[in-house]
């Protein structure tokens, strides 16, 4: 068997005996504007250290950069720089709005793709789209400020500037001779119709670590040989040498500026400061004129090689370096060799993964969908105590903080790579976002994901309480508990790899065991902190679908009282079962398990009685109303808790309403046989519940392959939800699941109560109100993650139901489908919003003509965080390959009969 390169890598990193993995793509896009970099008395990180002050202002937690690489605690830093003689500033950093000036909230203004990517970064590619005019920053800012929520964003392409083609694309390129040995290549492309001149600046640099607390030297770095190398110093990575070529087929070599990755002072506080070196060296050396402002010496902690190209029209230049622990006399001799090599790997690499996939268009969109995954890891590092305690060689913090936000998180101390949803909009990992991201993530690297999916359950991210970590903004946000099924399914996956190799692997028991256990003190907080009736009814908070509910439901409700949810509880059945799952896992390899299994079994059917009426035995018999099903609407409601007792539905015909279907899961009559004192509880506990064995599933009469069924639904409620879901007036678009019904764009949902109106109304695209900044929109669009969950719950009822079990697909239509067809039929539709489809663009990408019809433009895809809910054009975050990224293992196909 041919040994694929690339594979061999990630087992050599594996086994630990060759570092892989210790340089990537590991620079945020935007570490300006973060919670961990806000040292404000109230909290506002967007105006504490905006833009402006990026250039000029050391950071403390990180460092950003364009097309950023760097090694894994972000010591030493490499990214490009551009500049086309024109802008006011340097282009070191992507640009966009803050929660403030966008119309819906924070906003990359650039345009920008990940390309390709291999597990080990042993290559990479990425595409910045450079205008020749000068960058619109005031009109971009003005012109989205005067727009309502109403309206549509106003973006880069918008003001024009792309529209004659008078544009740099600037291709950038790491690939790796070791994993030490890094070599990086930028290629600039002059589109437009003449010739044009732009300046490229690679930068290198150190994330300062000296200013803080004094516990570390200062690094450095100068020029060599007369400009023909650089020495990189570092106490902790040791020695390096950096060569920045001649621009290929030429001889000259580049300008070296070197200056001090230092705040200046003087600019950012107005202080009267000695003459020095700053992180803005280059800017002012460059633009400023001023010749005083980078070392004559040629030394520093930040450098730049200063390229100044001119570019024929329709004609590219190409620039070449290189960084490496080993000195190099020729670095340049095996260079393109090198590359070639390494794209060779990468292509051997994917020929393997989708050697079962024969459709070319969708292999070239799971290629670019991984690529994306894999160039969104991140150095992510906050010390909670110290941020909200201060450092001891810097001012202390206003004492207001120490009551503020993420106070009661000081055990949280971060220093990790992690999957990030977008390393611009949300440069900062969320818990049930990171729980999806493995799945796509565990196709390329399935030691990657498993280590995430650990890492937040380690006692640096988990609370002592036992919750897990939301995200920055408020760490103690409540978000759906998918972590146990993002773990069990990243298992799977990982134990079919496993089996390919080695026939009858257990998989990763270990991973799986350290896991649980966590998850088990995560499961006890659930119970203990949302459950407030003691009902197994669960609140829970907004849940990650902000704006989803009639309230902030996140939030004290101007009516008084609580909400018992239908999502919140039916997480929770989910919750159950998937831990149910591991532990039957579990039991086979001891024993000890059989009794954890039984009790999850158990909690599940009380959670099942509950949500739809019936007292599990323990707590108080359920009273009138209780109940989430609307038998008229054969559908789940929210149920609104007054003060004074009353119970009012909250009748939003929503996604809600559809999570009861994730709760489900299918045992085989093999495991029971394995398992005798689970299978004996279970049947005792059945033959003495007939209620809630009645209502749940239908064990006395074994499904297709005498498999048992546990679910929330039995099928006339499945069917029955199923009808509004896979109805084209309500939730079902050409491209998926809607968020909301469609129906509510003309019959909206009112409520009067806590002095006002509250409404919620259709919205295809983006938010029309401000609830949670209102850059995210869960009233319409289609989300990637609950339509895979929805698809991946389908393919656990077809598993049981079998082939015999039709349903109307669409409904109304007269076309019956089974239910594994039907989750077909749901994939396909998700998949088209990135295909070419009949008019020759992609619906994703219909959101510009030139984004959807120029051919350098066109084949580039988007992976946005949600899609329109009528025409499938990407909205919001336009990065987010994190969970939309999950396409990549829709387009896998499925072994027949899985």
């Amino acid at each position: 068997m041919r040994v694929i390169a690339e594979k061999a890598r990630l087992a050599r990193e594996r086994s630990g005996s060759q570092p892989w993995k210790m340089f990537g793509p590991y620079l945020s896009e935007r570490q300006w504007g973060t919670v961990r970099e806000d040292y404000s008395p109230g909290g506002t990180a967007w105006e504490y250290f905006p833009h402006d002050h990026a250039r000029s202002r050391t950071y403390r937690w990180g460092e950003d950069g364009l097309a950023g690489f760097s090694d894994g605690l972000q010591l030493m830093c490499l990214s490009l720089a551009v500049w086309n003689g024109k802008d006011p500033i340097l282009k070191e950093r992507l640009f966009g709005l803050t929660n403030a000036e966008g119309n819906h909230g924070e906003d990359v203004k650039e345009v920008y793709y990940y390309l390709d990517a291999t597990p080990t970064h042993s290559y990479l590619k990425m595409l910045y789209k450079y205008p020749q005019r000068e960058f619109p920053y005031a009109r971009l800012r003005d012109e989205n400020a005067g727009r309502g929520k109403e309206q549509t964003e106003f973006e880069l392409l918008d003001t024009g500037i792309f529209d004659d083609d008078r544009y740099f694309d600037v291709f950038v390129e790491y690939a790796k001779a070791t994993p030490d040995d890094i070599l990086m290549r930028v290629t600039v492309h002059n589109r437009g119709p003449e010739a044009a001149t732009i300046h490229v600046l690679p930068h290198l640099w150190f994330r300062n670590t000296w200013a803080w607390d004094g516990s570390h030297s200062k690094p450095n770095l100068r020029a060599l040989r007369g400009g023909s190398a650089v020495e990189v110093h570092h106490e902790e990575l040791g020695m390096f040498e950096f060569y920045p070529g001649p621009v290929y087929g030429e001889k000259a070599l580049p300008e070296l500026l070197f200056t001090e990755n230092e705040t200046n002072a003087q600019k950012i506080y107005g202080h009267i400061v000695a003459p020095g070196y700053f992180k803005d060296g280059f800017h002012e050396f460059i633009i400023g004129k001023d010749p005083h402002a980078v070392n004559p010496k040629r030394q520093g902690t930040k450098m730049c090689a200063h390229y100044e190209l001119n570019v024929p029209a329709g004609g590219s230049k190409v620039v070449r370096l290189r960084l490496s622990r080993k000195a190099q006399a020729k670095p340049f001799e095996d260079f393109d060799e090198i590359f070639a090599d390494r794209i060779t790997e990468a292509d051997e690499f994917y020929a393997s993964l989708q050697h079962d996939q024969p459709d070319v268009e969708l292999r070239a969109i799971q290629r670019q969908a991984l690529a994306g995954m894999i160039w969104s890891k991140q150095f992510y590092h906050f010390n909670v105590r110290t941020w909200l305690m201060g450092d001891p060689a810097q001012p202390p913090p206003p004492a207001d903080r120490k009551g503020g936000r993420n106070s009661e998180w000081g055990h949280l101390n971060n220093a990790d790579i992690i999957s990030m949803p977008d390393k611009w909009e949300y440069p900062w990992y969320a818990a049930w976002d990171l729980a999806f991201h493995c799945i796509p993530l565990a196709l390329v690297d399935a030691e990657f994901a498993k280590r995430q999916l650990d890492l937040l359950t380690r006692e640096w991210f988990m609370h002592p309480n036992g919750q897990l970590p939301a995200y920055e903004w408020a760490f103690g946000d409540v978000n759906p508990p998918v972590h146990a099924w993002a773990t069990w399914r990243v298992y799977q996956m990982d134990r079919k790899c496993r089996r390919e190799t080695e026939e009858n692997c257990p998989g990763d028991l270990q991973f799986l065991e350290r896991v649980f256990h966590k998850l088990l003190l995560n499961f006890t907080w659930w119970v203990n902190r949302k459950d407030a009736q003691g009902r197994n009814i669960f609140q829970g908070g907004f849940l990650g679908l902000d704006n989803i509910g009639v309230f902030d439901r996140s939030s004290s409700l101007p009516t008084g009282g609580f909400i018992n949810q239908a999502d919140g509880t039916s997480w929770m059945a989910m919750y159950c079962l998937n831990l149910l799952r591991i532990s039957l896992e579990l039991a086979q390899h001891n024993r000890v398990y059989e009794d954890i299994a039984t009790k999850f079994f158990e909690h599940f059917l009380s959670i099942a009685g509950a949500i739809n009426g019936v007292s599990d035995g323990h707590g108080p018999m359920p009273t009138e109303g209780l109940a989430l099903w609307d038998a008229t609407d054969e559908f789940y409601y929210d149920e609104l808790c007054l003060p004074d007792g009353k119970k009012i539905p909250l009748k939003v015909r929503s996604m809600v309403g559809l999570v009861p279907l994730f709760a489900v899961e299918t045992i085989e009559p093999e495991m029971l046989k394995k398992l005798p004192d689970f299978a004996n509880r279970m049947e005792w506990y059945l033959s003495h519940r007939p209620d809630l064995a009645n209502l749940v599933s239908r064990w006395q009469e074994p499904g297709v392959g005498k498999r048992h069924l546990l679910s929330l639904l039995r099928g006339h409620r499945m069917k029955a939800i199923l009808r509004r879901a896979l109805d084209e007036t309500e939730f079902l678009s050409d491209h998926g699941i809607r968020a909301l019904s469609k129906i509510h764009e003309t019959k909206p949902y009112r409520l009067d109560g806590g002095g006002g109106e509250h409404e919620v109304r259709y919205w295809p695209a983006e938010s029309e109100g401000g609830l949670f900044g209102g850059n995210s929109n869960w009233r319409g669009p289609v989300w990637l993650p609950m339509n895979f969950l929805l698809i991946e719950s389908l393919q656990k009822f077809h598993h049981y139901y079998g082939d015999d079990f039709k349903i109307e697909c669409p409904s109304g239509s007269g076309k019956f489908m089974t239910i594994c067809e039907v989750a077909q039929e749901l994939s396909n539709r998700l998949i088209k919003l990135f295909r070419v489809g009949e008019d020759g663009q992609r619906p994703v990408l219909k959101y510009h003509p030139k984004l959807a019809t120029d051919p350098h433009f066109k084949d580039y895809i988007l992976f946005h965080e949600y899609f329109h809910g009528d025409t499938g054009r990407g909205v919001g975050a336009s990065h987010q390959t994190g969970w939309t990224g999950l396409v990549a293992k829709l387009i896998t196909p499925r072994p027949p009969g899985a």
